[in-house]
């Protein structure tokens, strides 16, 4: 154990992943396999990732057996395997210990300098942007980040550096089990209230997120969110760690000027820095302005650090391009939130420029519709035209009464409850007219519409 209490990756000893082909649990077992440590696992379906993970030594089944456990003395189980699953069910019964994917992330991490990145929206895109910086800034860190990323090739790797840049998920309190030295919270919103049950335990969660930063640590926060500049006040009344904020805001240590595409900089203590970005949007400006706070607490010069951003392209699903046909182009977001939903919109409508936005939405899980129908309504209306799918209920079960028509019902003219498959596409491709932007937007599958989109708008 180190002194904070975090388990160590040599005290893990043979690791068995459930759920191993998720983009969260490959990351882990990717890092854990570079590093050495023997790794198994298993998953449901034959994913891609893999082949990859067997490629790198680990040894891989598809379908779930008890057999799969093998020798294993640690078992990581993915967030959504059931109780009863075999391999699980295995694991409790021989008295193995079993951990979450954070606890495993957590016990590769405890020898390194870690960068934890933590928020409502926006850390997928903020980790990636900050680990391609470091690269281009010739330092070599290893990274787990939630979504694969163009730029680096992979979702997670194991750099030659002690830095670590890790992706902090808050959805289920998940984040307290790291030890950042430096931890970037983009912002704070009620969201996941299945699991929290109320706006002030999630406010709660990002207290005590930042009172685990050392003294010597600093927490990384953008002045221009609300909940993030009243976490950071919270924080440098506390006094246990350094507050640095970011953003437009007057208040902003590291200030971002935003005219725009082509227009963006960077002022610190160092002067005024310009930033080349390839992704649109204030949210992606903001973003940036995190991954340059990082990158001068890390020692980067502000000049190395401004140009290294410029070979960023952007997450998976997050405003990725999927393809363009009749002159009209077709983006891809993962935005879940009513929040994540005005951002892609803005930068869509920034895109388009004077043409048409036509998003097509899905919204996912029952209780989070129930919590922002009107949001994410007052969201889609900022689009010429907004189509909405059924519900996508991932874990969840239904909620009687709690359908997509609640989100509907404060549509504009421009919005309306739409069928899904072909009905849905030929909606879209009918709407948009040569120099629009179409956007898929939700965290459920309807990100497989963008290629049958581009497919009837070719035909």
């Amino acid at each position: 154990m180190t002194s904070s209490g975090t388990l160590r990756q040599d005290a893990l000893g043979r690791v068995h992943f459930i759920g191993i082909g998720g983009v969260g649990m490959s990351a882990v077992a990717r890092i854990m396999v570079a590093r050495g440590v023997p790794v198994s696992g298993s998953d449901a379906k034959d994913l891609p990732v893999m082949a990859d993970l067997a490629a790198a030594g680990a040894r891989v089944a598809v379908g779930y057996a008890e057999a799969n456990l093998g020798d294993a003395q640690t078992v990581v189980a993915g967030s959504a395997i059931r109780a009863d699953n075999p391999e699980l069910a295995a694991a409790k019964a021989a008295g193995l210990p079993v951990l979450h994917r954070s606890e495993a992330l957590a016990a590769t991490m405890a020898d390194d300098l870690v960068v934890t990145v933590a928020g409502t929206h926006g850390k997928s895109t903020t980790t990636s942007m900050i680990a391609v910086l470091l690269q281009g800034a010739g330092m070599d860190p290893s990274f787990a980040i939630g979504a694969n990323v163009p730029a680096l090739g992979v979702n997670a790797a194991n750099g030659t550096s002690k830095v670590f840049v890790a992706e902090a998920d808050e959805s289920d309190g998940s984040f307290l089990n790291y030890r950042p030295q430096i931890a970037v919270v983009t912002n704070v919103e009620p969201d996941h209230l299945d699991h929290y049950g109320t706006p002030e335990a999630v406010y709660e969660s990002f207290d005590r997120f930042t009172a685990l930063l050392p003294a010597d640590g600093v927490l990384v926060a953008c002045a221009d969110d609300a909940g993030a500049l009243a976490l950071a006040r919270r924080t440098r009344e506390r006094g246990n760690t350094r507050v640095l904020l970011y953003g437009t805001s007057d208040e902003a240590d590291i200030r971002l000027s935003d005219g725009g595409p082509g227009n963006v900089a960077v002022t610190t203590a160092a002067g005024e820095f310009p930033l080349s970005l390839q992704v649109p949007g204030r949210h992606n400006a903001l973003n940036a302005a995190a991954a340059m706070a990082v990158a001068l607490e890390l020692g980067v010069a502000p000049e190395q650090a401004a140009s290294a951003l410029a070979g960023f392209s952007g997450a998976s699903r997050r405003f990725e391009f999927k393809g363009e046909g009749r002159g009209v182009r077709v983006y891809d977001d993962y935005a879940h939130h009513p929040t994540e939903v005005r951002a892609a919109l803005a930068a869509a409508r920034s895109v388009a420029g004077g043409h048409k936005v036509h998003v097509l939405f899905q919204p996912h899980l029952f209780s989070r519709t129930r919590e922002f129908a009107k949001e994410f309504a007052d969201a889609l209306n900022t689009a010429d035209t907004a189509l909405v799918l059924d519900i996508y209920p991932a874990r969840e079960d239904p909620i009687p009464g709690v359908t997509s028509e609640l989100i509907a019902g404060h549509l504009g003219a421009g919005g309306r409850l739409v069928a899904g498959g072909q009905t849905a596409v030929e909606a879209l491709s009918a709407a948009a007219q040569p120099g629009d932007i179409i956007l898929t937007a939700g965290a459920g599958d309807v990100t497989a519409y963008g290629p049958l989109i581009v497919e009837s708008l070719s035909g």
